[in-house]
């Protein structure tokens, strides 16, 4: 049987778009590793590298440079699974116009053999180049860019494109036609007299985004969750703060636990359970979550201040409260005690790092994490 080939792209596709010439300029993209990994073990692709290294063996890009940090990267993959079938690199300079460098199709001959699927391929890439590789191979491509760039495929290359994202969970999901392994994603707005809240939430990131609340330690907090959830978070929230804070905090917690709930929809697969036990400095914090479809919340918080700057400590309970609430979830938290900034940090670190072990994902995993049929 012919072959179908995925030609991968290696900068701004599998690690960040840059010269790399030192291990220190290796950052792998969020997602790639989870998804190539069940791209490989799925055996539908060969998988082969196709990457322009602009200069290397030049006084500018010295060849030591490039295959240090080159050969790290394919090591890396390899301990995932993930090993290439073949590797294609053009280490031309663009104006030598050589025939190799993409969208030339120069290093490629061998795929116009019986042994490959050309049309049934598909190559993917960062850049419009990459698509138009794809046009001169007579394969399809993905374009690994935010969707909402589309319109710059234009007429001549939008026949060949037949998917735009910037999201591994998403690429991984179409090319093996799983629904399962598609990302979890979410995004809410709530408007009401007192608030107007916006919230987009990816379960299946790399803990980027942006938090804004106009409440500089609730932003902070709400930071924690996004780095040590892992999630992708974004919220933009603004409130009548002039009365005070509670109608923001009370909204922005309902609007995350809908957000999770959402995110999750059937809860296949899931761990459904997640507990985290962590300490930060003099503090000890025990959170609990599950996603069992019924909310309730255990406090067993003492702050001895009443305000940490100018958050009242009373609005961490009622967050958590408040997320429990949207998010159908039990929620239990513990910390000892201590200083508050310490205690409410450690309740925040600790209920991200429950919540991503509550979400995690089972791979091909389709069981319902109950006895009763439904969550």
């Amino acid at each position: 049987m012919a072959k179908r080939v995925l030609f991968l792209d290696r900068d701004g596709v599998i690690v960040e778009e840059d010269q790399v010439d030192t291990f220190e300029k290796i950052k792998y993209l969020p997602g790639v590793f989870g998804a190539l990994s069940k791209i490989a073990a799925s055996g539908q692709w060969y998988l082969a590298l196709v990457s322009n290294q602009d200069g290397v063996g030049t006084p500018s890009f010295p060849r030591e440079e490039f295959e240090g940090p080159h050969q790290r990267i394919i090591d890396t993959l390899g301990g995932e699974g993930i090993i290439f079938d073949a590797q294609h690199i053009d280490y031309s300079l663009p104006a030598d116009n050589c025939p190799g460098r993409k969208p030339g199709i120069g290093m490629l001959g061998e795929y116009w053999s019986d042994a490959y699927d050309r049309a049934n391929s598909v190559v993917i890439g960062d850049r419009l180049t990459d698509v138009q590789l794809a046009k001169n191979i007579g394969c399809k491509a993905i374009w690994y860019a935010p969707k909402e760039r589309s319109a710059e495929l234009g007429d001549e290359l939008s026949a060949t494109c037949i998917l735009v994202s910037d999201n591994w969970a998403q690429i991984a999901s179409f090319l093996l036609d799983d629904e399962h392994l598609a990302p979890r994603i979410a995004t809410i707005e709530r408007k009401t007299r007192e608030t107007a809240i916006t919230l987009s939430l990816n379960l299946d990131g790399g803990g980027l985004g942006t938090i804004n609340t106009g409440l500089p330690f609730f932003d902070h907090m709400l930071e924690q969750v996004r780095r040590h959830s892992g999630c992708d978070l974004t919220v933009e929230a603004t409130g009548d703060l002039i009365v005070d804070e509670h109608h923001l905090v009370e909204d922005t917690g309902i609007v995350l636990g809908e957000a999770f709930a959402k995110a999750l929809g059937e809860k296949r697969g899931i761990s459904r359970y997640g507990f985290e036990l962590l300490t930060m400095d003099e503090v000890l914090a025990e959170v609990a979550v599950d996603f069992g479809g019924r909310p309730y919340l255990q406090w067993r918080v003492a702050f001895k201040r009443q305000y940490i700057g100018s958050f009242p400590t009373e609005m961490v309970e009622h967050f958590f409260k408040s997320f429990s609430d949207g998010a159908k979830a039990n929620v239990a938290l513990k910390v000892s005690d201590g200083n508050a900034h310490h205690q409410s940090e450690a309740l925040f670190k600790a209920f991200a790092r429950a919540v991503k072990s509550a979400v995690h994902r089972t791979a091909y995993s389709t069981e319902l994490p109950s006895t009763k049929g439904v969550l």
